[in-house]
């Protein structure tokens, strides 16, 4: 969620890299939800996406001096997002020598019907499909952005992501 008195996400993270923790705050406000929900669907737990959350501000902070205003800020803290969770799955995997399947939800807020809806739809999705509906639709990257994260190519980032929303389509509607 973004504010019209927050200044572009590149902004902050140049104000960030000279230490400002009031852009921080504001950087956090406009990003969070992507990237716990991005977290969340690589992780399949909420404890684990908070962690990693977490430690990706905290990683954005002390790394905003190295941000180039090249790169898109979004797919910076995502490329970021993913690095951590994919650190967090590894040290799952030794610990319990076997990666969990499904995912929880615990950390998103309420539990309406169609949020309940719209969960056990993405819970019908395969992860690279999951992952792309998630990063277009929460965190608002383009195809590009993603398939550039993900190491895909366009066209299978956009055929995933179309396939995707068919799945979604037909489960909303009651036919899956």
């Amino acid at each position: 969620m973004t504010y019209t008195n927050t200044p572009p996400l590149a902004d902050l993270i140049s104000q960030m890299a000279q230490g400002s923790t009031e852009a921080l705050s504001q950087f956090y406000t406009a990003t969070h939800s992507a990237v716990y929900a991005f977290a969340l669907s690589l992780l399949s737990d909420s404890h684990h996406a908070e962690d990693v959350m977490q430690e990706t501000y905290i990683r954005a902070y002390h790394g905003a001096a190295g941000y180039t205003h090249m790169e898109k800020p979004m797919a910076w803290l995502m490329t970021i997002t993913k690095n951590l969770a994919f650190m967090k799955l590894r040290e799952r995997k030794d610990r319990y020598e076997e990666l969990p399947e499904g995912l929880s939800y615990g950390g998103f807020e309420g539990h309406s019907l169609q949020r309940l809806d719209l969960q056990r739809a993405l819970d019908r999705l395969g992860g690279e499909e999951r992952e792309i509906v998630v990063l277009h639709a929460v965190a608002g990257l383009k195809h590009r952005e993603i398939a550039a994260l993900l190491g895909m190519p366009l066209p299978t980032v956009l055929s995933k992501y179309h396939r995707a929303l068919s799945k979604l389509r037909t489960y909303l509607k009651g036919e899956g």
